[in-house]
């Protein structure tokens, strides 16, 4: 069935122009968040030779899609055909909706066409697993060859992992990509095992980390001085996806997923990505998307524990929900009032990541300025601090909050959202 439903594709894929191509399989990729661009190493084409380059430190220059979605890459998928039928997924094998192939030479052709008309800064290609998990690889990592060894594309390259795919397949995607991903899918096994039974979450943790260790061993031979130079692997690391709102996973078994997933295997990124209602979907799944505002909540609870110190049980509290009037920040300083109102002049730098309003640039220059003078009020603004989020936690050299403030069972109403009215559209 799967065989034939491949011919059916090829022939139809002989008289399928290009752009009818692009429309369906660009449509098809938009599901997948992961599309990162940054961390990458330096490269440019001044010397004359090839075309494209990376910023260094700061990625790739990201425009958005009204829905929030990066668009600056051109992310497409080599095929929406595929032979598993995950229930969540809208080009599993049972879906009803067209199908196309794109050939090595049509996405070539179209990244560096997209390029020279400063459309993109880069590709993210991944693919519907068709014939094997080797062949889909092989596929996918010949893209990346052709644009760096024959094109000399300089460019961001962002290559979809096939978890089953053999280790040698996936050394090379390596070499060529700045960065690989392989989606966790689902933050718990029996979910996967529910929705996907064809994958394999243990195969997709052995993938995840035979790529952590020839990572590992990249940045090993980098900071080893030969003078031979060192076998590029994927300089941006890698990252995964999970489905938020297709099961009934909370809030906090999806942000304690992502912290094993961080430690185990030092990903760059976890994204989460909302789950969206399909056609013809399944009864299993749900009839309606989970609110967007809670993708939002788990990208901040996400920040926090990756650059503000804090671990799951603190973010979460007992209802294992975080709350989508107020970011996760702020409920945790609300539910341990009693660690304010803080000195900003004294405390360090572990608790003043804890305040609202505090950034962690912001409490770099509040350390850098308090060696020198003490902080007033006036100084917050050139701080950039948030003063409205900030003073009823903060006590400066001419501002303390008075006491019942913290206590004021009404201080949550402050800093929720005011409701607002929405126009016509004229």
């Amino acid at each position: 069935m799967v065989l034939i439903r491949i011919r059916k594709l090829n022939q139809r894929d002989s008289t399928m122009d290009v752009q009818r191509k692009l429309e369906i399989l660009a449509d098809a990729a938009k599901y997948d968040a992961s599309c990162a661009s940054s961390g990458t190493e330096k490269r440019d084409s001044s010397d004359g030779k090839g075309m494209g380059s990376t910023a260094p430190g700061m990625g790739i220059c990201h425009s958005y899609a009204p829905d929030g979605r990066c668009i600056s890459l051109l992310k497409v998928l080599l095929t929406n055909a595929c032979n598993y039928d995950c229930l969540y997924c809208v080009n599993r094998a049972s879906s009803n909706v067209p199908r196309a192939r794109f050939t090595i030479d049509e996405v070539v052709k179209l990244t560096l066409d997209f390029y020279r008309r400063n459309y993109i800064e880069g590709l993210f290609l991944s693919s519907g697993i068709i014939r094997s998990p080797d062949y889909t690889m092989e596929q996918v990592v010949s893209v990346a060859r052709k644009l760096r060894e024959e094109h000399h594309f300089r460019g961001y390259i962002h290559l979809k992992t096939i978890p089953e795919a053999d280790d040698a397949l996936i050394a090379e995607a390596g070499k060529y990509a700045d960065r690989l991903s392989i989606n966790i899918e689902m933050p718990e096994e029996t979910s996967l095992q529910r929705y996907a039974p064809e994958k394999d979450v243990r195969a997709i943790r052995r993938t995840m980390g035979r790529l952590r260790l020839k990572l590992d061993e990249a940045a090993e031979n980098r900071s080893t001085k030969t003078k031979a130079r060192p076998q590029r692997f994927a300089p941006a690391g890698q990252s995964t996806q999970m489905i938020v709102g297709a099961d009934a996973a909370s809030d906090h078994t999806i942000l304690h997923t992502s912290a094993n997933l961080y430690g185990s295997y030092r990903l760059r990124r976890v994204y989460y990505s909302a789950f969206s209602p399909i056609p013809d979907a399944s009864r299993a799944l749900p009839l309606v998307q989970p609110p967007l505002l809670r993708e939002h909540r788990l990208y901040q609870a996400d920040w926090l524990m990756r650059f503000y110190g804090f671990d799951v049980a603190e973010i979460v509290d007992d209802s294992a929900m975080l709350p989508l009037d107020i970011d996760p920040k702020l409920a945790w300083a609300l539910r341990h009032r009693d660690r304010f109102p803080l000195d900003v002049n004294r405390a360090s730098r572990e608790e003043l990541l804890r305040v609202p309003g505090f950034g962690t640039k912001a409490v770099e220059r509040i350390i850098a300025t308090r060696r020198t003078t003490t902080i007033r009020l006036s100084d917050l603004a050139r701080l950039h601090v948030p003063r409205n989020k900030a003073l009823p936690f903060i006590i400066l050299s001419d501002h303390r909050p008075a006491p019942h403030r913290l206590d004021e069972a009404r201080l949550i109403e402050r800093f929720k959202p005011k409701a607002t009215q929405l126009g016509f559209g004229f």
